[in-house]
């Protein structure tokens, strides 16, 4: 279980002055794949995705978890739409989502470094981006169906440091399957 109910990571961002192609948690650029690319495809539009960032799994073992979601989609919060995807690599892809093997394509945000502080889990990372922990929930408590989901980060929109996301000012849930094979991911403004 990847999850520590008091213990947090802080994601503090940073412009990156370069290209960053490690196994690291960063946003946008290109996703840094871990195995063969699975870029997903969204279903309404027939399109690939635009990537958001990749997210290093805990543990010793390098695991990453990529983030993309279709921004021309106005129903792109549902974790099982088809117009966002969490990919765990090494994993399985989940069965509502088609991919192709594609290294590279749209950006969503500006490339940036991610560097992580540990904090302890509080109400106030309710406005904050973080890996492990909870959730602080937007508006409801809302975890995927088909559980049990293990939450693994929240995000939020950082209009500073990127553009608009989750309708411009919301947060963005991920969560990893029990046997941390899948990922799903939801939104809320």
């Amino acid at each position: 279980m990847v999850n520590g109910e008091d213990l947090a990571y802080e994601m503090i961002f940073s412009q990156a002055d370069d290209s960053i192609d490690e196994f690291c948690t960063k946003l946008g650029g290109r996703p840094v794949w871990l195995e063969e690319p699975q870029w997903p495809l969204c279903w309404r539009h027939e399109r690939p995705m635009g990537f958001i960032g990749q997210f290093r799994l805990p543990g010793r073992q390098i695991r990453m978890a990529y983030l993309f979601m279709d921004d021309a989609s106005e129903s792109s919060f549902q974790p099982e739409g088809g117009e966002n995807a969490l990919i765990v690599q090494p994993g399985r892809i989940p069965s509502f989502l088609e991919t192709a093997d594609v290294a590279c394509g749209e950006s969503l945000v500006s490339e940036l470094m991610v560097d992580l502080e540990e904090v302890e889990q509080s109400e106030s990372l309710r406005w904050r981006s973080y890996l492990l922990g909870t959730p602080t929930w937007w508006q409801f408590e809302e975890y995927p169906k088909g559980g049990p989901w293990t939450f693994f980060f929240q995000l939020r929109n950082e209009t500073d440091m990127y553009g608009p996301l989750f309708a411009g000012s919301g947060v963005g849930y991920g969560f990893l399957s029990a046997d941390e094979q899948e990922g799903r991911f939801l939104w809320q403004c």
